[in-house]
């Protein structure tokens, strides 16, 4: 896992090497073992690539970057990993190609050589690099399917600028600081923003599944991997469901097996979930020694640890395992680190514990492989079994509904720190999508953190932003399957909350670490046979993740047969009343507020003021709120 970066301008401008190593050393926590540039000026066109280097496979000096061929008419930067390159490899070698290194990085020349930027097509893994072809003189952008790496770029006059974070592309001078105030609604409704916003305007965010060409003065963005959106959805028969299960077993397995290559040692995220236990399993049966596993527990925090279940699947499996457990001080100490570490604002609470366990695994190996994915490929989340139950609730009697279940329920305290008020608060987030008439609505009900009122009420001064962008990009990408309802939503959060949250999430609590994670559930061959599913097999008698336990529940524990879903969270709503409380004074108190001009000043305080009189948690509102003036305070 690495850092990239690059700049390439026309009109005669050089790409100078001081700006190349600044934006080099903003990423070194993405790679600390190596950096490397390259630069080159033809005519009116200079090109320079940037380099940090976690090393992963061949630790030797073959392996830098930048990466060039034999005649050093094709240089690449790459960030990722490339699970096929030993198989791409053998092909390419007997049509002549040779080779300099082990790595995975120097296969994707060659095949660029071979094929073009068609060859991405053939790439297993996750990845963002650039390549620029001395010969055509063109500078090729590319991003995983599934946005598992990130890569970002701003077009500015006659330049293009590149890097894995924009951090790296805000060490260009002639880089505008405006913020997006489209990307802000965008992240007040979502706790993150959709590619291809950023927050700076002119930033974009390269989209999973794409290809950025700058060639003679142009750019253009092509898509080259979708999931099928022809693909046949198997029947309901019996027949089929023990098909299903077979081939999702050995596509799961060989895309564990895959992951497991590295030349670091190697281990596991172990969270006690469903998933990750299902990644530890299929590790343990393809493995010779006890694989590493880690699990991140609390001391103080009975209802937020789940290191019991995490040890009996490690029992069952026989793994090395480590338990961390931590105080709420240990985790709280880590909040500054996290909310400094981005250059956008990103408001999803579990990046602390993403952080805290990426910190510890990340002492003892260079790379794990984690679970994420499967919530969002077999309906793990609530949503989706609440949208299942939606058409049943809607045959009660409307005025049972409106006259007793809705009052009593909105009348309920509502707390994410302790067990009835947390239930209470998802029966009122279920009832606030149930009661509207279509799937678009209700999804985006149960997706959105501030409501379209209240993102009104926070930017009223802002009139340049449109307030249903949110709602736009979701009912769009509803619209784009053809397919039963769950597996739309599935879709919808695969192409969006996934690599605009989860993703980014994983990604960068990992790099701040100089931990590769690698998820083996965002195969993309996992993915298309997880879309050949109808949602039947998904969501059965109101539980998600049917084919899912049904197909691995022989290599789980059965005290995980019927787990329900409880989610990597920490006690946000009790640290702001109490021990973060310092935040709220520091970040949004009314002369800043006002000073700043952005928030309506008496919006915040009624939901600060909401959430000390425990009149409803709002905790996840003035989180957001936090995380952005804490990045507002280092950005501009």
């Amino acid at each position: 896992m690495c850092g990239i970066c690059g700049k390439v301008t026309m009109g005669g401008s050089p790409v100078e090497e001081g700006l190349l190593r600044k934006m080099t050393s903003v990423l070194s926590h993405r790679g600390p073992d190596d950096d490397g540039i390259y630069l080159n000026q033809k005519k009116d066109v200079s090109i320079g690539l940037g380099h940090r280097r976690l090393s992963i496979i061949d630790l030797s000096e073959a392996g830098r970057q930048p990466m060039t061929n034999e005649d050093k008419s094709v240089w690449m930067v790459f960030n990722g990993e490339i699970y096929n390159f030993q198989s791409l490899r053998s092909e390419l070698e007997k049509k002549g190609h040779r080779f300099a290194s082990q790595t995975d990085s120097e296969v994707i020349i060659h095949l660029y050589e071979e094929e073009g930027i068609e060859g991405v097509r053939k790439l297993i893994g996750m990845f963002a690099f650039a390549i620029w072809d001395e010969y055509a003189q063109a500078l090729f952008l590319c991003r995983d399917r599934l946005g598992i790496k990130p890569l970002v770029y701003c077009r500015n006059g006659n330049s293009l600028v590149f890097a894995s974070e924009i951090k790296g592309i805000l060490q260009n001078p002639d880089i505008s600081r405006e913020i997006d105030w489209d990307a802000l609604g965008l992240y007040l409704t979502f706790n993150s923003i959709n590619a291809p916003f950023t927050i700076f305007k002119g930033v974009k965010k390269l989209r999973p599944g794409h290809v950025l060409v700058v060639r003679d003065g142009k750019t253009e963005e092509k898509e080259y991997w979708n999931i099928d959106r022809n693909i046949q959805i198997k029947t309901g028969d019996e027949e089929d469901f023990t098909t299903l299960k077979n081939r999702l077993f050995e596509v799961m397995e060989d895309a564990v097996r895959m992951r497991m290559i590295a030349d670091v040692p190697l281990g596991a995220f172990l969270s006690g979930g469903i998933d990750s236990s299902i990644i530890v399993g299929l590790i343990a049966r393809n493995s010779s020694k006890p694989v590493k596993t880690y699990s991140i527990g609390y001391k103080d925090m009975p209802m937020f640890d789940e290191t019991g279940y995490a040890r009996e699947v490690a029992v069952l499996n026989n793994t090395d395992h480590h338990e961390i457990k931590l105080g709420s001080q240990d985790v709280i100490d880590a909040i500054p680190d996290v909310l400094n570490s981005f250059d956008e604002p990103f408001a999803d609470s579990s990046a602390v514990p993403m952080f805290v366990v990426s910190r510890e695994t990340g002492k003892d190996v260079k790379v794990a492989l984690s679970g994420d994915g499967g919530d969002e490929l077999f309906a793990g989340y609530r949503m989706y079994t609440g949208e299942a139950w939606c058409s049943r609730y809607q045959k009660i009697p409307s005025f049972i509904r409106k006259k007793v279940i809705e009052p009593v329920f909105l009348s309920l305290p509502e707390s994410r720190d302790r067990k009835l008020p947390e239930y209470a608060r998802r029966a009122k987030k279920f009832l606030r999508g149930a009661k509207e008439k279509t799937l678009e609505d209700r999804f985006f009900a149960w997706n959105e953190i501030f409501s379209r009122e209240l993102r009104k009420n926070m930017l009223a001064g802002i009139e340049a932003i449109d307030h249903d962008l949110g709602n736009k990009i979701v009912s769009k990408r509803l619209i784009e399957r053809d397919d039963d309802d769950i597996n739309r939503m599935l879709y919808a959060d695969v192409k969006e909350s996934l690599p605009g949250d989860m993703l980014r999430k994983v990604d960068a609590m990992s790099m701040l670490n100089a931990l590769e994670v690698r998820v083996p559930f965002l195969d993309h061959r996992v993915c298309e046979l997880a879309f050949s599913m109808g949602g039947h097999w998904k969501i059965r008698n109101g539980r998600g993740k049917y084919i899912l336990l049904e197909t691995f529940k022989d290599i789980l524990p059965r005290s995980l047969h019927n787990r329900a879903k409880w989610g990597f969270e920490v006690p946000i709503s009790a640290w702001l009343k109490a021990e973060l409380h310092y935040l709220i004074d520091e970040y949004l108190g009314k002369d800043l507020i006002v000073r700043q001009g952005i928030f309506d000043y008496e919006t915040v305080k009624n939901l600060i003021d909401s959430l000390m009189a425990n009149r409803s948690d709002t905790s996840w509102h003035v989180w957001n709120l936090i995380a952005f003036q804490v990045w507002f305070s280092n950005y501009m």
